[in-house]
């Protein structure tokens, strides 16, 4: 009866939907215990004994898993349940199921604490065993993982099992999370790891003796099968097993494309995650983590691996616990800890960072981070995530997980349990955990679910999908339940029924797909790491087939591919585990097809890199490293949300002594003196005399330029100090410096030749301003040390012709003088009338035009930007880029790849002032979150700057929602400064002769801060393509390092509209902060030298453009 009552109600709600627009309909129906027949509950019941006090993961839930366990077309599902007894639903078609868990004899141990299940042929029957995983804080012989051999349904279409772990040799007795099988050695048979953690933390002295240690319970397990027998072979293949790890995530891929599987664990705490790779044999595994990922999550949770981009390339996705409001960022985030931070580097844990992390394949199994311009950086206390199309739109969307019953991590929490067990036992009294419990504060969640944006960037879509439901959700899984052609979903929650998402992406998008089941040899019989590439109306899509993903969770064997308007799969290739391969053509959609392992006769062939990328990587000409004092910026100004020391090195390049070969200036740093490197016609280089240089030891050297400021022919050289570190306000180190050449490539310092301009600089740009006949310039003044974001002086330094320049800046544009923290600047002729103007960009400035009156520049940048572009601006790149003959305008910003926001609605603001009236100022940077301004500081960062404010914010709560006008007076605020930025994007502008048209660039120019743009002249077509360098991996703790920028080639169209062209194909693996680029001629090759902040220089030939 209520089977036949639920078919009614679906066929109702398929009419009353029908009559709606499909825009107002949620993707997903969340359907009703009462009609699915599914109640399972993962009931957590505190009490003294039992409770996230005496055992930290007690509310990390239970699992899912997916399969059809009686063959008969429809998946099953399967809940683990941590104190309950588990459960398995077997389906009845039409979203209905039956409870089948004792008849099946898979209830699980009672008294056991169940976590992690797997759905997997062990044996090679055809038919999906299950294998479930033990952990909590009990007995060793109640942890021992369970193994049920399936024997096969009986009449009624049930299927049996018996428990034979221990005759497989797979009771582990771990404090497992989660299993995953895979064939390791291509040898046909899956082997296993498991995957453990500790349930006890460890303080920072005790990390690193602990993790050369070796864990039989905490540390992860590797078993190679053996005849149908797991064999323990962990130490000999190379996986750590050492008690510090706290693995929460297990995924297993070919990342680096060479044909064999290898595996990623996200660990939780203090331990990095680690990217075993697979030597080639299936005998030994390195983990290879730190040099193929620049950051990982710090408290890693679970973990996908699937090509969100379709490039044919798998990607990693990792969880974190950062939330997307500025109430719980608040009130969960402790206080950055920087000297730990370095401390953890140092020691090789790695760069770790609380959020979510969606790390990009570069094409060779090195990848960048680029979770926060995807828009899945911050989900809260996260869990699952699952990449997979639920659009049937034939990109992959991901599914999170989301939701812990306790916030134990309540900063007013931690506040109050500390006193209150300091309190105890200065009272001699017992320390209650109820009375902690009834303290600690609970927050349901929702989860989420974002649509591929086809960009590289996500859209949640939680609302519009139907996720809004709020509560506590741990594993999850998909599949097709329904057989209807969309992928539904089934979440396991804590104290709530699980979730049954039906999916009505068929019903109400008309999308089309293709199912696909694989029928291997019969020790590996769904072929477990078999590759699919699917080829759709010029679109590719790349698909592993490992069902164990997400979290403590294993999702269908049948592998589902979205299809979007596409009636049929042009191609389809199926790469088999060790190689075999078959490729068929025209298959129409909307079926489900069977591919055989025995009808791959041919051997795949992988396609080779590009034996001529655009540039190689060369021995470096130059000995050279950017050795600086270290520094800490946040020491001095510890609201500073970047570092501003890290800005060397400079450099130049001229022939000096007229050999007809380019010679390299490579500027000194406080403590190291200056250079200049002369080229032989070897194409060797050798230092020049220092002596000249030595006497300004002390100074930064942030920008050099060579011209002949005297007439005689030779080269001169100015250089542009500055610099933030312990200098002064108006220190002598930050004088700048001009140098005579004597010609003979010998430079004379002129102590004379410049004005007094202690202010600390950025740049310098050479042009004739007055039309004299000698080159005049342009210094941007970048900031005053210990006082950001006090605006400094700029320069404009008229030339007497013999080489003295005069500052003229008052008489030529007063408005230059205080311009604002200037980065950048160029000359060159925007409205054609010979005259050189001025173009400057700088942090929180518009990009600001100065056109040149004979000799007097005026501010005109409304004229040729209506719309004013602020921004923190750190690069500039003028010329003609399309081939009309105007020059067009190229500007490196901050990025989209940041916690950081703006728009002309939501400006990003710094507001700033001496608060407190104690001689120091205070910036607050205030970041619009979820559409509205608030101050970036955490409470604890607000108060060591400002302490008197302790009074108005007593507590965490006091402050969470706190906007600046809850902080200062409203007087306090009138009478502070306030800067502004409207985009972070770097952008491109044409000029269409009268203003700058911006049009986009493609998304990865946002992957990180671009301080350099290297224009590369194509040697077929002439089209000026564009190397974008930058990072800046010296951020505030929160903001984390920005460094996913390894060299961004674009292509240009040659109407200024450019391609990114991928590290694979461009052979550019940058590394750094760069800060100094530039072409010089060696022998007969253009070689590219480009200058990272203390790391050595490197080196790049160019090749033929592709």
């Amino acid at each position: 009866m209520q089977y036949r009552f639920y078919c009614i109600f679906i066929f109702l709600s398929s009419i009353l939907s029908s009559c709606s627009h499909p825009s107002k309909k949620a993707l997903f129906k969340l359907l009703p215990a009462s009609l699915t027949g599914v109640d399972f509950r993962n009931d957590l019941h505190e009490d003294s004994l039992h409770n996230i006090l005496e055992y930290e993961y007690f509310y990390n839930g239970g699992g899912v898993a997916i399969g059809d366990l009686n063959n008969d077309g429809l998946p099953d599902i399967y809940f683990t349940s941590n104190r309950g007894l588990d459960k398995l639903y077997l389906n009845q078609g039409h979203m209905h199921f039956r409870d089948i868990t004792r008849e099946a004899g898979v209830e699980g141990r009672t008294g056991g604490w169940k976590t992690g299940v797997t759905m997997v042929d062990v044996n090679g029957d055809g038919l999906l065993d299950m294998y479930v995983c033990y952990s909590g804080n009990l007995d060793g012989r109640m942890r021992e993982n369970q193994l049920f051999i399936n024997l096969g349904p009986d009449k009624n279409g049930v299927p049996h099992f018996r428990e034979e772990a221990s005759q497989y040799g797979l009771a582990d007795s771990g404090y497992s999370t989660q299993a995953i099988f895979f064939d390791m050695d291509y040898d046909g048979d899956l082997d296993c790891l498991v995957l453990n953690h500790n349930i006890k933390t460890f303080t920072i002295q005790q990390l690193l003796q602990a993790r050369n240690q070796v864990d039989p319970n905490a540390g992860n397990h590797l078993y190679e099968n053996i005849n149908g027998h797991f064999v323990d072979v962990t130490a000999k293949e190379g996986i750590v097993s050492n008690p510090i790890g706290f693995g929460l995530g297990v995924a297993v891929s070919d990342v680096n494309g060479d044909g064999w599987d290898d595996i990623y664990v996200s660990n939780d705490y203090n331990e990095k995650d680690y990217l075993y790779i697979n030597d080639g044999t299936g005998k030994h595994f390195h983990d290879e983590i730190l040099s193929r990922l620049a950051h990982m999550s710090y408290y890693s949770m679970g973990c996908d691996i699937a090509d969100v981009n379709n490039d044919g390339f798998p990607d990693i996705l990792t969880l974190d616990m950062l939330p997307p409001d500025n109430k719980r960022q608040k009130l969960l985030y402790s206080p950055d800890d920087r000297a730990l931070h370095a401390w953890m580097v140092q020691n090789g844990f790695g760069e770790q960072m609380m959020r979510n992390m969606l790390q990009l394949n570069n094409g060779d199994g090195t990848f960048v981070e680029i979770g926060q311009l995807a828009g899945i950086s911050n989900t809260d206390w996260s869990w699952s995530p699952l990449i997979a199309d639920f659009d049937n739109d034939g990109w992959k969307d991901i599914f999170i997980t989301n939701g812990y019953k306790r916030d134990n991590t309540n900063m007013d929490y931690q506040v109050f349990r500390n006193d209150y067990i300091l309190g105890q036992l200065l009272n001699r009294k017992r320390i209650n955990n109820l009375d902690l419990l009834q303290k600690m504060p609970s927050t349901p969640l929702h989860n989420y679910i974002f649509r591929n944006n086809h960009d590289l960037q996500f859209v949640d879509e939680s609302s519009s999908w139907g996720f809004m439901q709020y509560g506590f959700s741990n594993g999850a899984a998909y599949a097709d339940l329904d057989n209807d052609g969309d992928l539904d979903l089934v979440v396991n929650n804590v104290d709530t029924t699980a979730f049954i998402y039906q999916n009505m992406a068929t019903e109400y998008l008309h999308r089309h797909f293709l199912a696909v089941r694989l029928d291997g040899y019969p020790s590996n019989r769904f072929g477990i790491g078999t590759k699919i590439l699917a080829y759709a109306g010029g679109q590719m899509q790349y698909f592993e087939q490992m069902p164990t993903r997400g979290f403590q969770s294993s999702v269908t064997e049948v592998i589902h591919i979205g299809l979007g308007k596409h009636k049929k799969i042009d191609s389809l290739r199926v790469i088999w585990p060790g190689g075999t391969t078959e490729v068929l053509y025209n298959l129409a959609a909307d079926q489900t097809i069977v591919l055989h392992q025995k009808d791959a006769k041919e051997k795949y062939i992988a396609s080779v890199p590009a034996e001529n990328p655009v540039f190689s990587p060369l021995m470096l000409p130059v000995i050279f490293a950017d050795v600086a004092k270290s520094f800490d910026d946040f020491g001095r100004q510890p609201l500073l949300f970047h570092a501003l020391s890290d800005c060397t090195p400079a450099m130049a390049i001229a022939d000096v002594n007229k050999d007809g070969l380019p010679d390299l200036f490579l500027g000194g740093a406080d403590g190291r003196s200056a250079i200049i490197n002369l080229q032989q016609p070897d194409g060797s280089f050798i230092p020049a005399d220092q002596s000249a240089f030595a006497k300004n030891i002390h100074s930064t050297d942030v920008a050099a330029a060579f011209f002949d400021a005297n007439g005689d022919g030779f080269p001169d050289l100015y250089v542009a100090s500055g610099g933030y570190g312990d200098y002064a306000a108006h220190d002598a180190a930050l004088q700048d410096k001009f140098y005579f050449n004597d010609g003979h490539g010998h430079f004379i310092y002129d102590s004379l030749a410049l004005p007094v301009m202690r202010d600390s600089k950025s740049c310098v740009a050479v042009a004739d301003i007055n039309h004299d006949g000698h080159p005049d310039l342009f210094v941007g003044g970048r900031l005053v040390p210990g006082s950001y974001p006090m605006i400094p002086k700029s320069y404009v330094l008229i030339n007497d012709g013999r080489g003295h320049f005069q500052d003229a800046t008052s008489r030529v544009s007063p408005g230059l003088q205080h311009i604002g923290m200037v980065t950048d600047a160029a000359w060159v002729d925007l409205n054609q009338d010979g005259w050189p103007d001025l173009v400057v960009v700088g942090e929180w400035m518009p990009i600001s035009v100065f056109i040149n009156h004979h000799g007097k520049l005026v501010n005109e940048t409304n004229r040729y930007f209506p719309h004013a572009y602020t921004g923190l601006w750190n690069g500039l790149y003028v010329g003609d880029i399309n081939h009309d003959g105007r020059p067009d305008i190229v500007a490196g910003n901050l990025g989209l790849n940041t916690q950081l926001h703006a728009s002309d609605a939501n400006p990003l603001l710094m507001v700033y002032a001496d608060f407190d009236h104690n001689g120091t100022i205070d910036p607050i940077l205030c970041n619009p979150v979820q559409h509205v301004s608030y101050p970036f500081p955490t409470r604890d960062e607000l108060l060591l700057q400002i302490p008197s404010l302790r009074k108005k914010f007593p507590d965490y709560t006091s402050y969470a929602n706190a906007t600046l006008s809850d902080i200062f007076t409203s007087t306090q605020l009138k009478e502070a400064d306030t800067l502004s930025a409207n985009t972070l994007a770097t952008m491109c502008f044409l000029n269409d002769g009268e203003k700058f048209i911006p049009v986009d660039l493609p998304i990865q120019a946002q992957f990180s801060p671009v301080y350099k743009i290297v224009p590369v002249t194509d040697r077929k077509t002439g089209n000026t393509d564009l190397l974008l360098l930058g990072n800046q991996t010296e951020m505030a703790m929160r903001l984390g390092r920005c460094d996913a920028n390894e060299g961004v080639f674009l292509k240009n169209d040659g109407n200024g509209h450019f391609t990114y062209v991928p590290p694979c194909q461009s052979g550019l693996h940058v590394h750094g902060n760069i800060r100094a680029a530039g072409w010089i001629k060696i022998g007969q090759q253009q070689v590219l030298l480009i200058g990272a902040n203390r790391m050595p220089l490197q080196a790049y030939q160019l090749n033929e453009s592709l």
